[in-house]
């Protein structure tokens, strides 16, 4: 019996390895398959429910919600039909007017935005601009690293909380 016991741990220990192997393969080929600049991030929840759980937590931190884009309902509008499709800009001028008072260039690419959308399998998204992308882009250079690695950590941060369990 203890034999068989030891089996079934080793099977489920295995089983455990096997299921973080795949999901982690699984955010390595979203990121790798992304649009340069952008990362990528799968929702459990619905677009609906993605957006209201970042916009809450917009809220909680005292950021600025600027506007949300409704993609699929401007599309309706067109006669034209898009699966859920939401952008929503948002930001805090205390951290992106030092960036553009480096390289006022970056301006095109404030405030922040989160692209919430279904994909082809029906799997909800969340992606947003890579601030180390934008620093290069807009040649940043040594101006505005901190506020860089800063943005970095809080858009990490904001969207995990939204599509966390």
């Amino acid at each position: 019996m203890r034999n068989l016991t030891a089996v079934g741990l080793g099977l489920m220990t295995l089983l455990a390895g096997l299921t973080v192997a795949y999901f982690s393969r699984q955010q390595a080929v979203a990121q790798a398959t992304a649009p340069t600049g952008l990362i990528v991030k799968s929702s459990p929840y619905s677009v609906e429910e993605t957006e209201a759980r970042f916009k809450q937590i917009l809220e909680n931190k005292g950021l600025n919600l600027f506007a949300t884009v409704d993609h699929a309902q401007n599309a309706s509008g067109a006669d034209l039909e898009l699966r859920p499709t939401r952008v929503v800009i948002f930001g805090n001028p205390k951290v992106g007017t030092p960036l553009m008072q480096c390289q006022q260039t970056i301006a095109i690419d404030l405030p922040q935005k989160v692209l919430i959308w279904e994909d082809e399998q029906g799997q909800v998204q969340l992606a947003y601009n890579d601030p180390q992308y934008l620093g290069g882009r807009h040649r940043l250079d040594g101006c505005g690293v901190e506020a860089i690695k800063t943005i970095s950590g809080a858009l990490n941060n904001l969207t995990n909380g939204a599509i966390a369990p």
